[in-house]
């Protein structure tokens, strides 16, 4: 079956840190741009970073620059966001994608899109 599945989403306090994974199964993630995605309640769903299948080069947004480390593992077939210094505004559900092309960076807009994950809910709240 084709499909991404993201785990480790929860609960964490302000300042903390979460590491989300994304797993695919039924095709090679190293095949496509990947990228993480948030929707929080009552916004439009937004693409905070990406990560090339070449080169593995990154874009980030500005809200999580310096704080979101996005890397991928294509022995593991898994792609991964690595959240420090957690802020309340992060609270969303996360998304993984696989893509064809990056069209904007700015905001962060990918092409050709393969699979959209169903989503890990992340709090952020003490």
């Amino acid at each position: 079956q084709v499909q991404l599945v993201e785990s480790g989403g929860g609960l964490v306090q302000p300042g903390g840190s979460l590491r989300l994974s994304c797993s695919a199964s039924g095709f090679a993630l190293e095949d496509y741009v990947v990228g993480w995605f948030r929707q929080a309640p009552g916004k439009e769903r937004e693409g905070i970073s990406s990560i090339s299948r070449s080169d593995g080069s990154t874009v980030y947004v500005d809200s999580v620059k310096g704080r979101f480390t996005i890397s991928r593992d294509n022995a593991k077939n898994t792609l991964y966001l690595q959240m420090d210094s957690m802020k309340p505004v992060d609270t969303a559900v996360y998304y993984c994608v696989a893509a064809s092309e990056v069209l904007s960076t700015t905001p962060l807009i990918l092409g050709g899109v393969y699979r959209w994950g169903h989503g890990t809910q992340v709090t952020v709240s003490t």
